[in-house]
C-alpha cells in the first residue's frame, strides 16, 4: 500500500478503505464497532487507529500487520515512519511557538477560513497557498463534518484546492479528466468547480444557498420598509411623498412631472421608512422584467375625482405579479367633486377589497397637498411591514439591487444602490450585474457623504467600472481581484447567450411552426389614446385562429419605452406602436435585445401587416401539379444498371427531376423519383411530347409493358387566415 500514502503522518479514511478494498461506508461503520469516532470518509485516523482498522479488516486468519516505528531516514527531528503493510505515516516534527506569539486558533468550527497572511516586502515568487494581503480568506465556504461544499461563481485552481484541502495537481488532474486543459492559476466557474469537488466526495451548493442563509438568521435585525408609490399620472405621488419629506422635489421637476427615480429615507419617530418615487409603473416595470424584488408594500395612489386609470389598473397588476402588498391611498379628497366612494367600488372590481367591506386591503382617504390623514397612512404602512417581519444582517457583506445607473460626463459610472442586506463600506469590492469595481464615494439622497449604508439605505455610488442595468444585484465580494474575476465569467456568458439569441421579428414569427399545437403571435400594443388602443386590440383579437392565435401580452397607452422593450424581449413579443414613438432609451435597449418595433399611423395597414405576419405562420398547402405522362412499349435488362423502360411521352413532358408515379392497370405501384432520363444514350435534362426516352425509376425493377409513367410536381401554396 504505497504511492500516495507514503510519506504522510495521517491517513484519510476513504483512501485506507481504498487499500483496504473496503468501501468508505464499510469502514465508517467498522470504526464505530471498534469505539472510533468519525463523521465523514474525508476525516483523517492516527496510526494507531488506521492498525486497528486494519487489523478489523484483515482477521485473525490472515498475516498479522504489525506497525513499525523508526525514525525517517535523512529526515528532521522527531519524524518517524510507521508501516502497515506498506502503509507508511509519518509524523511531522513538533515546532514549538516563538515566545511572545500568539496563540493558535480555534479551527473546530466547521467552516473552515483561510488566516490571513502577509507575503513579505522583499519581491520573491509565491508560494502555492500563500495569498496576497488583498486576498484576506478564500472564496467559499467547507463544512468539514457534513461534507459540504459552498462554491462561489469562479475561483482558481489554486483557491478550489486550498478550499478542499487537497494538492492542486489532484484539481488539475480532475478537470483533465472531465476533459478541461487548466494550471494553477486558471479561472475556474462554479460548474466546474463543482463537478471537481463532487470527485473528491463533497455535495456541493451555490455560496449563498446554505451556508451563508445559516450565517445570516444568526444575526437577524429589524429593518426599514422599502415602499414604491405608484399610480396613474398626475394623481398626486410625487406631492405625496414631497408633504411627507417637507421638501419641494415637484416644484424642480419639469412640469411638475417626475422624470427620474428617486429614493429616499424618511426617519419617522415608529420607524424609517424608504421611499421609492417612480415615473408611474415605468420602473416597477423594468425590475419586474429582471425578476428584481425591491419593494416591500405599494402605495396605491387614485385620484378622489378621477378614479381607476389604465396607469393604475397596470399598477395593479404589478404589484399582484411580485406578491407586494398593496395599500391604496385615495387622493385629493379636498377637491369639491371628490367621490371616495366610487374609487371603492372601481378598485373592488380590481380584487382591491377595503377592510370595512370584509376585505384585507387597507384604505386611507388622503389629501396629499394639505397632509390630511398623512401620518394615518404611514402608521398604515408601519403596521403593514410589522406583519410582514421585515429582517436583515447588518454585519456581514452587502447585497442588494441596484435601482437605476448612468454614465455621468464628470464622474463616470454612477449607480443608485439599495442596499437588501449586510452594510455596504467605502472601499468594498462590489459586482453589480457584469461589471465590478471599488466603492469610491458613497452619497445618500440628500448629495451628502456617507461611508456606510446599511440594510433599506438607498445610496449613490461611484466606481464602477461599467454601467449596469437597473434591477440587477449587487454584491460585495472578498477583493478587486475576485470582483474582477467574477465579472469577466459574466461577460462571457453574457456574450454567448447574445450570439445565441434568435431576433424576435415579424420575419422570424413567419418561420416558427408548432408541433401540434395552436401557434401564438404576442403582440406588445402601444397606442396614442385609449380609444384607439381598444379599437386596434380587438381588430387584432379577431384575427385569431384555431392554428394561429394573437396574443396581446401587453397593452398600454402612451410612448414606447425601455420596460416595453424589456417585457418584450421577456415573452419573444412583437412591439406595434400605433401614432407613438420609442424614445431613446428603447430605441437602445430595443437595439441591445433584438426586439423589433413596428410603427403605424393607418390601423388597416397595421391589420394588414399582422394578418400577413400570421398567414406565414401557417404551414403552407402542397398541391400535386401533373406535368407529363409517357407509356413503357418497351423494357431492357441494362448490365450493371437493372431494367429501362423504353417509353413514347405522350402528354406535356418528363423531366428529371420530377416526382413519377408507375401505374398498372389503375393501381399506382411504385411513387418516387427518377433514376435516369436518357435519349440515344445521352442524359437529357427533360423529353417533351412526341419523343421517346429510356426511363430508369429509383430502386425499382418491376417495369411491364404498357406501364403508364406519370410525373407530377408538388408546388407550396401559401394559405390565408
Amino acid at each position: 500500500m504505497r504511492g500516495a500514502l507514503e510519506g504522510k503522518s495521517k491517513i484519510r479514511i476513504y483512501q485506507l478503505a481504498r487499500e483496504l478494498g473496503i468501501s468508505s461506508k464499510e469502514a465508517l461503520e467498522r470504526l464505530r464497532g471498534i469505539g472510533i469516532e468519525r463523521t465523514n470518509h474525508w476525516s483523517s485516523l492516527t496510526r494507531e487507529e488506521a492498525q486497528q482498522l486494519i487489523d478489523v479488516v484483515k482477521g485473525p486468519t490472515e498475516e498479522k500487520v504489525t506497525v513499525e516505528i523508526r525514525e525517517a531516514p535523512g529526515k528532521g527531528k522527531g519524524t518517524v515512519e510507521a508501516e502497515t503493510s506498506g502503509v507508511v505515516i509519518e509524523e511531522p516534527p513538533v515546532e514549538t511557538p516563538p515566545k511572545g506569539s500568539a496563540p493558535p486558533k480555534d479551527t473546530s468550527s466547521p467552516f473552515i477560513y483561510r488566516p490571513r497572511t502577509r507575503p513579505k516586502r522583499k519581491k520573491k515568487r509565491r508560494r502555492e497557498g500563500e495569498y496576497s494581503e488583498e486576498q484576506e480568506v478564500l472564496p467559499g465556504r467547507v463544512d468539514m463534518e457534513k461534507g459540504m461544499a459552498y462554491l462561489p461563481e469562479a475561483l482558481s485552481v489554486v483557491e478550489l484546492a486550498s478550499l478542499l484541502q487537497v494538492d492542486s495537481k489532484e484539481v488539475v488532474d480532475a478537470l483533465w479528466k472531465i476533459g478541461v486543459a487548466a494550471e494553477k492559476d486558471t479561472v475556474v466557474p462554479f460548474d466546474l468547480a463543482a463537478e471537481v469537488a463532487q470527485v473528491f466526495g463533497f455535495e456541493v451548493k451555490k455560496e449563498g444557498e446554505g451556508a451563508e442563509v445559516m450565517m445570516e438568521e444568526e444575526g437577524l435585525e429589524p429593518r426599514a420598509p422599502v415602499v414604491t408609490i405608484m399610480g396613474h399620472v398626475d394623481h398626486g405621488k410625487t406631492t405625496l411623498l414631497d408633504y411627507i419629506r417637507k421638501t419641494n422635489v415637484a416644484e424642480r421637476e419639469a412640469g411638475g412631472i417626475t422624470q427620474h427615480i428617486g429614493a429616499y429615507r424618511v426617519s419617522l419617530p415608529e420607524s424609517d421608512i424608504t421611499f421609492i418615487d417612480t415615473p408611474g409603473h415605468h420602473a416597477f416595470t423594468t425590475m419586474r422584467a429582471r425578476g428584481a424584488q425591491v419593494t416591500d408594500i405599494v402605495i396605491l395612489v387614485v385620484a378622489a375625482d378621477d378614479g381607476v386609470m389604465p396607469q393604475t389598473v397596470e399598477a395593479i397588476n404589478h404589484a399582484k405579479a411580485a406578491g407586494v402588498p398593496i395599500v391604496v391611498a385615495i387622493n385629493k379628497i379636498d377637491k369639491p367633486n371628490a367621490n371616495p366612494e366610487m374609487v371603492k367600488q372601481e378598485l373592488a372590481k380590481h380584487g382591491l377589497i377595503p377592510e370595512e367591506w370584509g376585505g384585507e386591503t387597507i384604505f386611507v382617504e388622503i389629501s396629499a397637498k394639505h397632509g390630511t390623514n398623512v401620518q394615518e397612512l404611514l402608521e398604515m404602512v408601519i403596521l403593514q411591514a410589522e406583519l410582514l417581519e421585515l429582517k436583515a444582517n447588518p454585519n456581514r457583506p452587502a447585497k442588494g439591487t441596484v435601482l437605476e445607473a448612468k454614465l455621468d460626463p464628470r464622474r463616470g459610472p454612477v449607480s443608485t444602490f439599495l442596499v437588501r442586506d449586510g452594510t455596504l463600506h467605502l472601499g468594498d469590492a462590489v459586482i453589480a450585474g457584469l461589471y465590478w469595481g471599488k466603492v469610491r464615494a458613497m452619497l445618500d439622497f440628500t448629495g451628502r457623504p456617507v461611508k456606510k449604508a446599511g440594510p433599506s439605505m438607498p445610496v449613490e455610488v461611484l466606481g464602477l467600472t461599467g454601467v449596469p442595468l437597473a434591477g440587477e444585484p449587487f454584491v460585495v465580494v472578498e477583493n478587486e481581484r475576485r470582483a474582477k474575476m467574477i465579472s469577466s465569467e459574466r461577460q462571457s456568458k453574457a456574450r454567448e447567450v447574445q450570439m445565441g439569441k434568435p431576433r424576435v421579428s415579424l420575419e422570424e414569427l413567419m418561420r416558427q411552426l408548432a408541433e401540434g399545437e395552436a401557434m401564438e403571435f404576442r403582440i406588445l400594443l402601444k397606442a396614442d389614446v385609449q380609444g384607439s388602443l381598444e379599437a386596434v386590440r380587438e381588430s387584432l383579437r379577431r384575427l385569431s385562429t384555431e392554428e394561429v392565435k394573437v396574443c396581446i401580452v401587453h397593452a398600454g397607452v402612451g410612448g414606447i419605452t425601455e420596460s416595453d422593450v424589456m417585457l418584450a424581449s421577456a415573452s419573444k413579443a412583437v412591439i406595434i406602436g400605433f401614432n407613438v414613438r420609442p424614445d431613446a432609451q428603447a430605441r437602445k435597449a430595443a437595439e441591445k435585445e433584438n426586439i423589433e418595433i413596428r410603427l403605424y399611423q393607418v390601423i388597416y395597414a397595421l391589420i394588414e401587416d399582422v394578418q400577413k405576419a400570421m398567414e406565414g405562420m401557417l404551414e403552407p398547402e402542397r398541391r400535386e401539379v401533373s406535368i407529363g405522362r409517357a407509356e413503357v412499349r418497351q423494357v431492357f435488362q441494362v448490365p450493371r444498371v437493372g431494367k429501362v423502360a423504353g417509353c413514347y411521352v405522350r402528354e406535356g413532358k418528363i423531366t428529371r427531376n420530377a416526382k413519377v408515379r408507375l401505374v398498372r392497370d389503375g393501381v399506382v405501384v411504385y411513387d418516387g423519383g427518377l433514376a435516369s432520363l436518357k435519349r440515344f444514350k445521352e442524359d437529357v435534362r427533360e423529353v417533351a411530347a412526341g419523343y421517346e426516352c429510356g426511363v430508369g425509376l429509383q430502386d425499382f425493377g418491376d417495369i411491364k409493358e404498357g406501364d403508364i409513367i406519370e410525373a407530377y410536381e408538388l408546388e407550396e401554396v401559401a394559405r390565408g387566415l
